[in-house]
């Protein structure tokens, strides 16, 4: 078990699937967890944080439009009103709008670009002179396989996630002397509500490509994420963790 006791942690696109377990598993290990996505998906959020509180544990949550730097500034400006404090931010909000690049829509290009990498750039250079302050802060971004080995049909999501991992290096240089990690989670298939409804050959197809032999899951990923904010994670920072089951070995 990681300590993050006394920890304030902000986990964006935190209403469904991997942002959930995320933060359901930091506050579990003792981080008061803020739960972050669209006004649209309110009711939700709202559900994660009180299934949270539920558990005993201490959570919130604060509305966000990713494509709108006032918004992630302002809900940046709400918990630290609320809470003083900001020690962790996991940057799970992401978008796919998968299609072959010939046929893509260059609208189609610009939107997962700007939710998936200028919103997680928008996010942390809002939560960044705090962390300074604190001389403490854990930056934890979630990438994709897809952006170290690309993928048919996601010119948009691989470009995307390729330059999360690189914008995670860059803040990790920059932000290193004051005790701040930055690193990067690249999944690979993870069973989730959409990769369940998938006919049975696709999924047997998915299996295939990894050696352990099954799809991976949302506490997998949240098991990685966990360790990059603990303190034993503290001389780890640049680092891209592959939670692939084998399908990629860099």
């Amino acid at each position: 078990m990681f300590e993050l006791t006394g920890k304030v942690a902000l986990v964006t696109g935190a209403s469904q699937g991997i942002g959930e377990v995320i933060a359901h598993k930091l506050a579990r290990q003792g981080a008061t967890v803020i739960c972050v996505s669209l006004p649209s998906t309110e009711g939700d959020l709202q559900n994660v944080a009180e299934a949270i509180k539920a558990e005993g544990k201490n959570a919130d949550y604060v509305l966000a439009d990713m494509l709108n730097a006032k918004s992630v500034k302002s809900a940046v400006e709400t918990v630290l009103d609320r809470y003083g404090a900001l020690h962790i931010l996991v940057n799970n909000a992401g978008v796919a709008k998968d299609k072959l690049m010939v046929l893509m829509k260059e609208e189609e290009y610009d939107l997962v670009l700007d939710v998936n990498l200028k919103g997680a750039w928008l996010t942390s250079q809002a939560v960044a002179k705090t962390m300074m302050k604190q001389r403490w802060g854990r930056i934890v971004n979630i990438a994709s396989v897809v952006g170290q080995m690309g993928n048919p049909g996601q010119s948009n999501y691989a470009s995307s996630k390729a330059g999360l991992i690189g914008l995670t290096k860059t803040i990790a240089r920059e932000l290193s002397s004051r005790n701040i990690t930055c690193n990067a989670v690249a999944p690979g298939y993870i069973a989730t509500k959409m990769t369940e409804s998938l006919p049975d050959e696709v999924k047997d197809g998915f299996t295939k490509q990894i050696p352990l032999g099954r799809m991976g899951s949302a506490e997998d990923v949240a098991n990685a994420v966990v360790y990059l904010c603990s303190e034993e994670a503290s001389y780890v920072t640049g680092a891209t963790i592959p939670v692939n089951g084998g399908m990629l070995m860099p």
